[in-house]
């Protein structure tokens, strides 16, 4: 029997997070370093999982499947395609980063009210909720998804509402009013999701008799499993209206500006980089694969949604006031480029957006990460408190540009290859949306350079006079995420060759081709 790799790969954080939460109280510090090697260990496993795919080979690999829930056809069914493993790699990579950069975070705070914070829970949730996004990477039996898939909100839960930095501005109620009222909006919000998934997984098990996505899809290619149209369409709206509020897709996109506001900087980074890509992985894995015709179908409409999220997405990042705010508005925007790629329905867009989500969770964690550096040196959120910055902190300022010039896609960073991909495959097959989102471009550099501009350009304000440059665990942090960013953004194919095979073959799950370039002939 071989050895379990992808079991081990979700398991070793999930046992992490015991762990760490068993370290006894007065032990804050080895919990801390507890939680980030297991999470160094988690990504040695991740690695592996990347050097033991092979792209060439069969779609669903390292595959492990046992008998579960007899009765009901559920199924311990574990596999991974390259669109899988380019996700887990990310999540493996990005958690030593959050757990460094939020080595402090969760510290005791001596308040009026003396509230007290327990530093192990903190690390422990971090690495629960790593262990649960993996494992939805892996799972190809949809009742093991679904559970995992909703189980990863309670950690998020109290990683939102138990641990955030408003109290900066605010006094201790009133911030911990904010975070209740966001983690509750988040919770609720996924939760009406889940329900109404959960609802067409119990549809789909009374159709297909099983919950297993191979079965299920090799039942539908050879002609043994009929859906009815209507059927498949209500079932497709369950799993998508579910994925859509996960990624968050206008209009059930709300949820997220007030969870990254109030949580933490690295939870933030934890929500938008890591939590979210389930959602649209999930549009890939689930929906096109299991109701190619309703996919095909909703399409229209679904790239109206993403347009509108793109452009409302960074006009509302253009007019904020709030730096963590701006940064969750620009994700929307980009989430609406992600789903505009996938329901393109070629082989660019979809390559493109699947490149997207590695991207777009480098270049946000990395301008997340440094805009909380510089949140937790000036205890404010406000544009309107900096200016200056480069002038004292010059690295933190030139990190900051970097994360920030990433995120308007500037040509030499990853994000530019992969929006790139996502327009052309869009405008082969729909010009009219492929125009009106370039305008999200324009857009992205208006509220990127006038955020830089405010906060690090300008006459040096009192208050940051005295501000700190960029510590060394602060530098460890930011560095390889920099490096990260120009290396895929001059070379991004080593993730291309991972991603490309099952690009196609999801393409031809929906039977879609990439459509032939209409040029005349010179005469």
């Amino acid at each position: 029997m071989s050895f379990p790799l992808l079991t081990a790969t979700a398991a070793l954080p999930a046992l992490g997070a015991v762990a760490t939460a068993a370290v006894p109280a007065a032990q804050r510090t080895a919990a801390k370093w507890l939680a980030l090697l297991v999470s160094l260990a988690t990504l040695a496993l991740g690695i592996t999982v990347l050097v033991r795919f092979d792209p060439g080979g069969d779609r669903y690999q390292l595959t492990e499947n046992h008998a579960w829930i007899a009765d009901f056809g559920v199924r311990y069914e574990l596999g991974v395609d390259g669109i899988a493993v380019a996700l887990i790699g990310l999540t493996a990579l990005l958690i030593p980063f959050v757990i460094l950069a939020g080595w402090h975070d969760a510290d005791p705070l001596e308040t009026g009210n003396k509230r007290w914070r327990p530093t192990q829970g903190f690390f422990a949730l971090i690495l629960a909720v790593e262990a649960m996004v993996i494992i939805s990477f892996e799972a190809t039996d949809v009742f093991l998804f679904y559970i995992f898939f909703e189980a990863m909100l309670i950690p998020m839960y109290f990683l939102i509402g138990g641990f955030g930095d408003s109290a900066h501005e605010h006094g201790d109620e009133a911030a911990a009013t904010q975070r209740s009222y966001a983690a509750v909006k988040f919770l609720l919000y996924n939760l009406v999701g889940g329900l109404i998934m959960l609802a067409a997984v119990i549809g789909l098990y009374v159709v297909a008799g099983n919950f297993s996505l191979a079965e299920i899809a090799q039942a539908r290619a050879n002609g043994t499993l009929h859906m009815a149209t209507n059927t498949e369409r209500w079932l497709f709206l369950g799993f998508f209206f579910a994925f859509a509020v996960k990624a968050p897709l206008w209009p059930l996109h709300t949820w997220l500006p007030n969870a990254m506001g109030e949580a933490t900087a690295p939870v933030a980074v934890l929500i938008t980089a890591v939590v979210d890509k389930v959602g649209t992985f999930a549009m890939l894995r689930f929906c096109l694969q299991l109701f190619p015709n309703a996919s095909k179908w909703a399409t229209p409409v679904i790239l109206v949604l993403a347009v509108i999220s793109i452009i409302y997405g960074a006009l509302l990042a253009v007019g904020q006031r709030d730096i963590k705010r701006l940064v969750a508005y620009a994700s929307i925007s980009h989430f609406g480029f992600i789903v505009l790629g996938i329901f393109a329905m070629t082989s660019q867009g979809q390559s493109g957006a699947t490149l997207y989500m590695v991207n777009h969770g480098i270049s946000t964690a990395a301008l997340m990460l440094v805009a909380g550096f510089l949140i937790s040196r000036r205890g404010s959120r406000l544009i309107a408190d900096y200016g200056g910055v480069q002038k004292v902190a010059p690295v933190l300022a030139g990190t900051f540009l970097i994360g920030g010039l990433a995120t308007l896609s500037l040509p030499g960073l990853a994000p530019f290859v992969s929006e790139f991909l996502v327009l052309v495959g869009t405008f082969s097959r729909y010009p009219a949306i492929g125009i009106i989102a370039t305008f999200g471009i324009v857009l992205a550099a208006l509220y990127t350079l006038v955020l830089y501009q405010r906060t690090m350009t300008g006459p040096v304000k009192p208050e940051v006079a005295s501000m700190p440059d960029l510590r060394p665990r602060e530098l460890l942090v930011v560095a390889p995420l920099i490096v990260l960013l120009v290396f895929l953004g001059v070379y991004p194919k080593p993730v291309t060759d991972i991603v490309n095979p099952s690009v196609k073959q999801t393409l031809s799950d929906v039977h879609k081709k990439d459509p032939k370039p209409s040029v005349e002939a010179a005469k």
